[in-house]
C-alpha cells in the first residue's frame, strides 16, 4: 500500500509539473507572438513613413518579459545551465545531497528576488512609460515578483521530487536489506 501512494503522489506532482509547463508554454508563446507582431508592425509603419513612438520602449519591455517567463518555463523544464557531468561523478548519496542544497539555493535566490521586487512597487508609484503614459511602471516591474513566485513554484516541485527519490530509496534498501 505505501508504495502506491509512493506512485500516486509521484504522479500527482508529475500531472501538476505538466499542466504548469503548459500554462507556461502558453504564456511563453503569447508572448513571442505578441513581440512578434509589435516588432512587424514597428517596421511596416517605419518603411511607410510614419514610425511608431511607443514601438522600441514596449518590444523592450516585451523581451524583458518574455526573458523572465521564459526562465519560469526552463526551470519547470530543468532546461537551466547546469554542471551534471560533474555530479554524476559524485556517489549517488552526495549527488542527492548536492541537489537539495542547490534546490535550497535556487528557491532562496528567487524568494529573495520576488521579495526585493515587491519591495520596490511602493517607489514606482506614479511612474509610467515615457511613451506610453498609461502604461504604468508598476505593471511593467510585476514581472520580476511574479516570474520569481512562478520559479519558486517549478523549483520547489524539484524539491520534492528528490526528496521523494531519498524516501524510496531508502525504503528500497531496507527491502533489500531484508531480503538478504
Amino acid at each position: 500500500m505505501h508504495k502506491t501512494q509512493d506512485a500516486a503522489a509521484g504522479g500527482a506532482m508529475q500531472r501538476f509539473r505538466e499542466h504548469y509547463g503548459l500554462f507556461l508554454e502558453w504564456v511563453v508563446m503569447a508572448l513571442m507572438v505578441l513581440l512578434a507582431v509589435e516588432v512587424m508592425a514597428g517596421v511596416v509603419f517605419r518603411f511607410a513613413g510614419s514610425s511608431l513612438v511607443w514601438y522600441d520602449e514596449l518590444a523592450s519591455v516585451m523581451l524583458a518579459w518574455l526573458t523572465f517567463y521564459g526562465s519560469a518555463l526552463a526551470s519547470v523544464k530543468r532546461a537551466h545551465i547546469g554542471c551534471p557531468e560533474v555530479v554524476q561523478q559524485m556517489s549517488p548519496a552526495w549527488q542527492r545531497v548536492l541537489g537539495v542544497i542547490s534546490q535550497l539555493l535556487v528557491i532562496a535566490f528567487f524568494a529573495l528576488l520576488g521579495w526585493t521586487g515587491l519591495q520596490i512597487m511602493p517607489i514606482l508609484v506614479g511612474e509610467s512609460l515615457v511613451s506610453l503614459p498609461w502604461v504604468s511602471m508598476n505593471f511593467v516591474q510585476s514581472v520580476i515578483p511574479v516570474s520569481s513566485a512562478l520559479i519558486v513554484v517549478a523549483e520547489i516541485t524539484h524539491l520534492v521530487d528528490l526528496l521523494q527519490a531519498r524516501e524510496r530509496t531508502v525504503a528500497a534498501t531496507a527491502l533489500a536489506d531484508g531480503l538478504h
